[in-house]
């Protein structure tokens, strides 16, 4: 059974888009993704437009990125790929684990310097481009000890301040997308069921504080083509409720032998299956099969 037929229908209820949305995947010619490693293909904007990207990435082959910029890419979309592995909302806020992680607050910063003014090569307009950030997972991974409601706010109206700077900038179209159930990682399973249940809330917390600030921003911008958060946990908890419908051998866990990546997507390694059958490549990061069904949903839904 194909993953894209059965998550058709679920990745429609997935999207709320806002009214009379003007942009749509088919003309979109430019995208400018932010996030962090879910999301990064190791793209170094710093060193030009015309930089290669080299595809790094955390799921052992193409993310929802790469596939967006590929596979489903319809008319030929021009990517520009700004997130960093490890990534925050804002540094000073929730530190990463590394000091040389670009936040959220550093990737607009770098969109500022190097593509706001429209660059030969990066030529983009309000009217046919998207802004889409994934992020938060680090936010409520690094402070689900501390965290609050309080404190949840206040990463929001840091992110806000980047919508705001991206929109003083000519952004008009933006795609944020929740946190998803990681929760269910095998990193958070292994701590135990206390564990599980606490970042469970914190996750729900942070989404629902998400969705409001993109409401919020939206009805202060009534000029919006599109701003709109897609709900990734519908889809990842399809596949993992389903997991052996899917052809996952291993839905809670990882092969040792595979976790920092393989030269093939298919590649084996005695005694565990072939690598493309295990949802987890590690103990945070699924496979680029999960990503494909995210970028799959999201061309979908951009679409309707």
């Amino acid at each position: 059974m194909r993953i894209h037929h059965l998550l058709q229908a679920l990745s429609l209820a997935s999207f709320a888009p806002s009214a009379l949305s003007k942009l749509t995947w088919q003309n979109t010619k430019f995208l400018f993704t932010f996030g962090d490693s879910y999301t990064t293909e190791g793209f170094n904007i710093s060193a030009g437009v015309d930089s290669p990207t080299p595809g790094y990435t955390s799921s052992n082959g193409p993310n929802w990125v790469t596939f967006l910029r590929g596979t489903y890419n319809v008319t030929d979309t021009k990517v520009f790929n700004l997130a960093s592995g490890g990534a925050t909302i804002d540094s000073t806020l929730v530190p990463p684990y590394l000091p040389t992680v670009l936040s959220i607050v550093d990737q607009v910063g770098q969109f500022k310097t190097h593509l706001s003014h429209k660059p030969s090569g990066a030529h983009w307009q309000s009217n046919n481009t998207l802004f889409a950030i994934w992020i938060g997972i680090n936010d409520v991974g690094n402070s689900v000890g501390w965290a609050n409601t309080t404190f949840y706010s206040t990463l929001m109206a840091k992110l806000t301040t980047q919508l705001d700077e991206l929109y003083d900038l000519g952004a008009r179209s933006f795609l944020l997308l929740s946190v998803p159930p990681v929760d269910r990682s095998p990193l958070v399973i292994q701590q135990g069921a206390s564990s599980v249940a606490t970042f469970r809330t914190s996750l729900e917390d942070f989404n629902n504080q998400l969705s409001q600030t993109v409401h919020r921003f939206q009805a202060r911008h009534k000029n919006l083509d599109l701003a709109t958060v897609f709900d990734t946990r519908p889809i990842f908890n399809v596949l993992l409720d389903n997991a052996q419908t899917f052809g996952f051998v291993n839905s809670t866990g990882w092969c040792d032998a595979y976790q920092n990546g393989t030269p093939g997507r298919t590649t084996q390694v005695s005694p565990c299956a072939p690598v493309s059958n295990y949802f987890w490549l590690n103990s945070l990061h699924p496979l680029f099969t999960v990503h494909e069904s995210i970028a799959h949903a999201i061309s979908t839904t951009l679409s309707v």
